[in-house]
């Protein structure tokens, strides 16, 4: 009988060993197209997090471009790892990347931005976890729509400024969500100027803002809403540089970044009015997992997880990121 219970508490030592040996032995990649921006650097931070708790190695590797992406895959194959996590600088793609993946014997899942074909069509074979962006516009939407209510606006009179980047699925989605609620609450669609940016950071959101307030310097009071923080943030820097007054302005962007929690965090209150904070925890920590379970217990990720996101205004943003657990 005590051989027996020593074979028993043998057999579970080994089982418990073999488990630590695979959980050492897994490699996964995280590659992100923009990795000084704060959102993919939090993405990686719970991802390390995941990565801690379940003793496997996470490889972070920014991939700014087509050809370093593939390079990254190459790299990743070449260290042994087994599958990898990307936000993709071109949705287009895809396909490009599912055969790198398969050549390499890699495991692939997106996250952000989902891998589309030829024709544009999602690769729906590839799990993924992204933001339900129609969803997100809207709650954009409806936050514009209750502030220019609550001062008192006639909507006749507001501008509103369509921050655009139309190269990106996710970007035409959250800005046709705002527009769909403004429209419903009786926002005349005329009043609804398109700013094309040249990419989507601050700079070049206040560029093609500007030319949108200098077309139409008529109009006194404006809205703003585009793909994330950066693209609202240049609307309202371009408002501010046209003399425009802060109480005139009404921004809501989407990502609840460093830059926009700055803006709130200043000492008086700008026209970046609020933010629909979404968790990169999830889409860092929960994907890492996902991968992790795919590798080591062969449970695929489910082909689809969609995540949605919360406002934030300058007097709530705190409370709103804990309940996230970004704080």
């Amino acid at each position: 009988m005590r051989f027996i219970k020593a074979a028993i508490l043998a057999g579970a030592f080994a089982v418990l060993a073999a488990g630590s040996a695979l959980a050492q032995d897994v490699k996964i990649g995280f590659i992100v197209k923009q990795p000084e921006e704060p959102w993919f650097q939090d993405e990686w931070k719970f991802a390390d997090q995941a990565a801690k708790e379940k003793g496997f190695t996470l490889v972070k590797i920014g991939a700014e471009d087509g050809e370093k992406v593939q390079s990254a895959i190459d790299n990743l194959g070449a260290q042994g790892a087994q599958g990898f996590i990307i936000c993709t600088p071109d949705v287009k793609l895809g396909p490009g990347i599912v055969a790198k993946a398969t050549a390499n014997q890699l495991k692939l899942m997106t996250v952000d931005d989902r891998l589309v074909n030829a024709e544009g069509k999602p690769l729906e074979d590839v799990p993924h976890m992204g933001i339900s962006a129609t969803k997100i516009g809207e709650t954009v939407g409806q936050a514009l729509v209750d502030e220019i209510k609550k001062r008192g606006w006639d909507m006749k009179n507001v501008g509103a400024i369509r921050v655009s980047y139309d190269q990106l699925p996710t970007a035409v989605d959250r800005v046709e969500g705002a527009i769909l609620v403004l429209k419903a609450a009786g926002f005349p669609a005329a009043n609804i100027y398109d700013a094309p940016q040249a990419k989507t950071d601050t700079e070049a959101a206040l560029n093609a803002a500007t030319t949108v307030l200098n077309k139409h310097a008529d109009i006194k009071y404006w809205v703003a809403f585009g793909l994330n923080d950066e693209a609202v943030l240049g609307a309202v820097r371009a408002s501010e540089s046209v003399g425009i007054p802060t109480a005139n302005m009404i921004g809501v962007g989407i990502g609840g970044a460093d830059s926009a929690i700055n803006e709130f965090k200043k000492p008086a209150a700008t026209g970046f009015f609020g933010t629909v904070i979404i968790s990169p925890k999830r889409h860092g920590y929960e994907t890492a997992l996902d991968m992790y379970g795919w590798i080591a217990s062969n449970k695929e990720p489910a082909k689809l997880t969609l995540t949605s996101g919360s406002l934030a205004l300058r007097g709530d943003y705190e409370k709103v990121r804990k309940d996230l657990g970004i704080e």
